[in-house]
């Protein structure tokens, strides 16, 4: 036990050994985050505290850890705004058909928690996309209406310019 003891004693004073001669040296100057406090201090222990600070610091979404089901469950509430810029219905239809795909794959070989996912029904997603653009132009239509209105011209009467080498 005293063998151990002095194993022990013995590697603690070379470690404490190669830490003094790297302060000597400066080793330990000018190192990012000197003298700011540690972060998470002070917090409850969270034992997944690496996995949130890795998807944080490779800014990765917390959406890509969920399973299958619920991923595409997501991807289902999202496709409205996820096709409201598109440019043509076919480019809406075929984004539509990508998800659906997706999700027949899925239900041929399920995985994960039970979760009733159904494919989109396409017609009804390119209905909304054609009334959002509608109501989208009707209110450019308006506000360059109400643009048009409130520009008034205030001051001297233009003025014609005659050309030169025009007869009147």
């Amino acid at each position: 036990m005293r063998e151990v003891t002095a194993v022990v004693a013995g590697w603690d004073a070379a470690v404490e050994a190669q830490i003094r001669s790297a302060q000597e040296r400066g080793e330990f100057d000018n190192l990012p985050g000197a003298g700011k406090p540690i972060p998470g201090r002070g917090l409850p222990y969270d034992e997944s505290w690496w996995i949130k600070s890795f998807l944080e610091r490779e800014r990765i979404p917390g959406d890509l850890l969920l399973p299958t089901p619920l991923q595409l469950r997501r991807r289902v509430e999202r496709l409205p705004d996820e096709v409201r810029d598109l440019p043509t219905e076919e480019s809406v239809r075929a984004t539509v058909s990508a998800l659906n795909q997706e999700i027949v794959d899925f239900l041929r070989s399920p995985s994960g928690p039970r979760v009733v996912v159904r494919p989109v029904n396409a017609e009804e997603i390119v209905r909304r996309w054609r009334e959002e653009r509608e109501r989208a132009a009707a209110e450019r239509v308006a506000t360059a209406e109400a643009a048009d209105r409130t520009t008034v011209t205030v001051g001297a009467p233009r003025r014609r310019w005659r050309l030169p080498w025009r007869r009147h």
